[in-house]
């Protein structure tokens, strides 16, 4: 724990660093990496018991996880590329939305109390997964000059700015989009569990000292902000996967 000099332990970048629960031929495997691990399982697990013996008449898991998948099926990909064309992809679109789900929600879980999607790498891998599909779909649905023109949003009617703007829908679309979808999940991630960090230490902190009635407030607040960080939770989950979705539109739309 950080010192700041008065005795409260500042919650900072050592809060998203865990030792090596052991190390298998030089990899080192820690706990972030076991939760991951652990959202694969249910997530694969849940829509396996849910689906592995499907009945006309549904029991209560397969209605859940009915309703779950038909959200993001008709809620976020048929909205948003259609359902003709968007078919094909709910069922990457499902996984994408309730492992991101369940990384998040680890933050507020006990024992666990980290979300996975706070450590950049795993957004970063999820964004390229959708970045390699939307390019290798745009190339094959458009070919090479055609999708080069989606890409870069060649429109002869934009006259003498034509290059400029070619230019910067390049950089934009190829080098900063992948980075962006990867940051947004991983900066709110980020930040809210720095914040419960502070709050919840902060009430540890002040009920151990004369300041109690400032604890009880610290402590309303780390409630209120566990309460706040289950909504974000579920709406980056739901922004990551709309992201997705928008990115295949556009690789399936037309160029005029």
């Amino acid at each position: 724990m950080a010192d700041n000099g008065c005795g409260f332990p500042a919650p900072g970048l050592h809060s998203f660093l865990f030792q090596p629960l052991f190390t298998v031929g030089g990899y080192e495997f820690n706990k972030v990496m076991l939760l991951a691990l652990i959202t694969s399982v249910l997530v694969v697990a849940f829509f396996w018991a849910a689906f592995g013996k499907a009945k006309v008449v549904p029991g209560k898991l397969q209605m859940i996880g009915e309703a779950g998948y038909d959200f993001v099926r008709r809620g976020i990909v048929y909205e948003t590329i259609g359902k003709r064309e968007g078919e094909k992809y709910v069922p990457l679109m499902v996984s994408i939305f309730f492992f991101v789900w369940i990384m998040n929600i680890w933050s507020v879980i006990p024992l666990a109390q980290f979300p996975v999607s706070s450590i950049i790498a795993y957004p970063m891998i999820l964004a390229l997964i959708v970045y390699v599909i939307w390019v290798s779909l745009t190339f094959k649905r458009h070919g090479f000059v055609g999708g080069l023109k989606n890409i870069t949003g060649y429109d002869k009617s934009l006259g003498p700015v034509l290059p400029l703007v070619v230019v910067i829908e390049f950089f934009s679309n190829l080098l900063v989009r992948p980075f962006t979808h990867a940051v947004r999940l991983f900066a709110n991630m980020f930040a809210g569990h720095l914040m419960l960090v502070m709050f919840t230490v902060a009430s540890w902190y002040l009920l151990n000292s004369y300041m109690i009635p400032a604890a009880g407030v610290s402590f309303a607040m780390t409630i209120g902000m566990i309460g706040f960080e289950l909504f974000v939770q579920a709406v980056q989950a739901y922004v990551f996967v709309l992201l997705a979705c928008s990115y295949i539109q556009g690789a399936l739309a037309e160029h005029h």
